[in-house]
């Protein structure tokens, strides 16, 4: 399926659901909060409808999330935190919202694997960014907590060239 059945959140084209035998996979691209944050407010609410989303289809069958959720959850996913503040994809609303994700009933497959580990999945076309390695975690893969003891590996695919992204993957025994 496509969207998440509400035209207002559809329209960008930012959901599609496969529904498997034992999970759904859930593909996504989350609104970007723009430079001055100029959609941050946007995102909030998507976010809220999001999760809410999830949520439904969590009830049914576990789910495997994988895409752009657009933040760096914690201070280790990003090399310069503290310069980043209040730049989309690092205020505090965003990240709140993924702790929200979180505490809703799913895992952050790479941090739950590899809880220390510094890499990144997203590097500004700006400076060099990537050649410093000065970077961003925003690429994710989130599944539901009562399969996340399943997940077999979960990596960010740093040595993929080709984009201003690298690919991240999952292995899970579902």
């Amino acid at each position: 399926t496509y969207g998440l059945g509400q035209e207002e959140h559809d329209k960008e084209g930012r959901v599609i659901t496969l529904e498997f035998a034992s999970f759904y996979l859930v593909t996504v691209y989350t609104p970007n909060s723009k430079d001055g944050l100029a959609r941050l407010d946007y995102r909030m609410v998507w976010e809220d409808v999001f999760r809410a989303y999830l949520q439904e289809l969590d009830a049914k069958k576990p789910d495997v999330v994988c895409g752009d959720l657009n933040v760096a959850a914690e201070e280790i996913d990003l090399k310069n935190p503290k310069t980043n503040r209040r730049n989309a994809g690092f205020t505090d609303e965003e990240r709140a919202k993924f702790r929200e994700l979180k505490a809703a009933g799913f895992t952050d497959s790479f941090r739950y694997l590899h809880p220390e580990e510094v890499k990144y999945s997203w590097w500004s076309y700006r400076f060099k960014a990537r050649e410093k390695n000065a970077g961003w975690r925003i690429d994710y893969f989130v599944v539901s907590d009562r399969i996340a003891a399943k997940l077999q590996s979960a990596e960010i695919h740093n040595e993929v060239f080709g984009s201003d992204h690298c690919p991240v993957s999952v292995e899970l025994d579902v």
